[in-house]
């Protein structure tokens, strides 16, 4: 996934009227993308440890965009960036990280 993607894909479901369902989203791709950023700098060994914790985080990313997307859809919001997003988990775990990168660069 490109940057250009990742912001395409944000812009869009930045404007939602879910704001909890947002947030919750929001915080599910900080807590999985912090881990991802751990992941890069441990040994080895204890990356076994973690790998548990990492599924779970990045597994509930994952239900947190398909809620998101259902209810923006339910509501008659455009929910297409799900689409655009697509079902590798890969490239949603790149989300994740994009969007804590956008975050923590516009909070600067």
């Amino acid at each position: 996934m490109s940057l250009e993607t990742a912001e395409k894909i944000f812009a869009l479901l930045k404007e939602t009227q879910h704001k909890r369902l947002k947030q919750d989203l929001l915080e599910a791709a900080i807590k999985y993308a912090n881990i991802r950023a751990q992941w890069a700098v441990i040994p080895r060994e204890e990356r076994a440890e973690m790998s548990r914790t990492r599924t779970i985080a990045h597994d509930a990313f994952i239900d947190s965009c398909n809620i998101l997307s259902r209810n923006m859809q339910k509501s008659g919001e455009n929910g297409a960036w799900r689409n655009l997003l697509g079902n590798d988990r890969i490239v949603i775990g790149d989300f994740a990280c994009y969007i804590h990168c956008i975050l923590g660069i516009s909070a600067g």
